[in-house]
């Protein structure tokens, strides 16, 4: 296990966005870091109220919304228009094309989300849009967010990715088992937690590229993403 602590990341304060990119984004360029396998981006965004991003293109990525506290609300080209919530994730297969805007509607209330990439393992796929509210899910266990397949309700996603939410209360403990030939990114999204018994709190990560057991423990509340990848 090998850590990225959440003082590595770039940042960049715009005045109404303030935002963490944990890999090479925009003016933050690392050559160590452009990324990790198919993982691109994790930007860790805070958008003041009445403000957003304007409308802009995409393509040939896979694109996946996970909203921590606030709202935002998301409009693209193929017809969408909805406000996503806290516990909500939103996914768009960008393709052959889109384009969208994400903004905050609230007056007084900052939205505080993660936007991730994700590599398509092919080009030129037919754009589409999907919604998936976690925001009842149980705490104290891994609930799959995405994956190639779209088993168990999740989004099937272009790439050999699954993608996984732990939220955490108390003494909660969740367990994964990285197969042989797989990598995992764990991401603390909020809080702190145990890693292989190394503390991490929120923007922090610890990454791995051998196959066992990842063990992921919290004596509060807090959320974890976890990235099963090829």
């Amino acid at each position: 296990m090998k850590i990225r602590t959440a003082n590595e990341r770039g940042h960049a304060s715009h005045g109404w966005l303030d935002t963490y990119h944990t890999f090479s984004f925009a003016d933050y360029y690392d050559p160590h870091w452009m990324g990790f396998r198919s993982l691109r981006v994790i930007n860790d965004d805070i958008v003041l109220p009445g403000m957003g991003f304007g409308t802009h293109p995409h393509r040939d990525m896979e694109i996946i919304t996970y909203v921590l506290s606030g709202q935002l609300e998301h409009k693209d080209s193929m017809g969408n228009g909805r406000v996503i919530r806290p516990g909500e994730f939103q996914y768009m297969a960008a393709g052959t094309g889109v384009t969208h805007s994400e903004f905050n509607p609230s007056k007084d209330e900052a939205v505080h989300l993660l936007q991730i990439w994700i590599q398509p393992d092919h080009k030129g796929v037919t754009p589409r849009y999907a919604e998936r509210s976690l925001a009842a899910s149980p705490a104290g266990k891994l609930h799959l967010v995405a994956s190639k397949s779209g088993r168990d309700g999740s989004f099937s996603i272009h790439q050999d990715a699954d993608l996984w939410l732990a939220r955490l209360s108390g003494s909660d403990r969740v367990d994964h088992r990285l197969p042989p030939g797989r990598h995992a990114w764990v991401h603390v999204a909020e809080g702190s937690v145990s890693i292989g018994g190394k503390i991490l709190s929120a923007g922090d990560a610890a990454y791995f590229d051998q196959a066992g057991p990842i063990d992921i423990r919290s004596d509060g509340p807090a959320q974890v993403l976890l990235f099963d990848l090829a």
